[in-house]
C-alpha cells in the first residue's frame, strides 16, 4: 500500500521563492502592459482622446515624441520585468546583499511615484488635454494597474529579503515536500514496495 505523506523539511542552501511571490513578480510585468499599449497606440496615430494640436504641441507627435513615447513604454516594461530576478532560482546576477538595497529603494520610489501620479491624475490641468467621456475612461483603465505595482514590488522585495536573511543566519526557510515513499498501513507491517 502506498500512501502520500507531506512533511515540512528545510532544504539546506535553498532559497526558493514562495508561489505567491512568483505570482506577484509576474503580475508586476503584466500591470505595465496596458499603459504601454496605450502609449504605443498614441504614438502610432490611434485616437486615444488627445486632439491633433495637443499631440503636436505637448507630445511632439508626429516627430521626436514618437521615439520618446515608444521608448518610455519599452523602458517601463523592462523595469517591470526586473522583479523576476528577485524570485528566480535559475539566474542570480548579483549577490543578495547587493540586490536587496536597490530593490527596497525601488519599492520606496514606486510608492512615492504612485502617490505623486494620483495627485497629478486628479488635478484639473492634467484632465484638460483628454477629451471627456470614453477617452478618459479608457485612459483610467489602462493606467489603473500601475497603482498595484508599488504594493506588489514591496511584497516581492520583502519575500526576497526574508528568504536571504534566513539563509544568512544559517536557517533555511521550511519548504513543504511531498514524498511518494510507501508507508506501511500500521506499525510493524511492510509496504508492498518492500516485498
Amino acid at each position: 500500500m502506498s500512501i502520500m505523506t507531506t512533511a515540512s523539511v528545510p532544504l539546506p542552501g535553498s532559497a526558493s521563492a514562495p508561489a505567491w511571490a512568483r505570482r506577484a513578480a509576474h503580475a508586476i510585468a503584466l500591470c505595465a502592459v496596458p499603459s504601454g499599449l496605450w502609449r504605443i497606440a498614441m504614438a502610432s496615430g490611434v485616437h486615444v482622446g488627445y486632439s491633433d494640436q495637443v499631440l503636436r504641441d505637448v507630445f511632439d507627435i508626429p516627430g521626436r515624441g514618437i521615439a520618446y513615447v515608444v521608448g518610455l513604454s519599452v523602458l517601463a516594461e523592462l523595469a517591470a520585468l526586473l522583479p523576476l530576478l528577485l524570485v528566480s532560482n535559475r539566474w542570480r546576477p548579483l549577490h543578495p546583499r547587493i540586490l536587496a538595497p536597490p530593490a527596497w529603494t525601488a519599492s520606496g520610489i514606486l510608492v512615492l511615484v504612485a502617490l505623486w501620479q494620483l495627485a497629478v491624475a486628479f488635478t484639473v490641468e492634467s484632465r484638460t488635454y483628454l477629451s471627456s467621456g470614453a477617452a478618459q475612461t479608457v485612459w483610467g483603465l489602462t493606467f489603473a494597474p500601475l497603482f498595484a505595482i508599488p504594493a506588489l514590488m514591496t511584497a516581492v522585495t520583502w519575500s526576497y529579503a526574508r528568504r536571504h536573511r534566513a539563509l544568512g543566519s544559517g536557517k533555511a526557510p521550511a519548504t513543504t515536500l511531498t514524498s511518494a515513499t510507501p508507508v506501511p498501513p500500521f506499525p510493524g507491517a511492510t509496504s508492498v514496495a518492500d516485498d
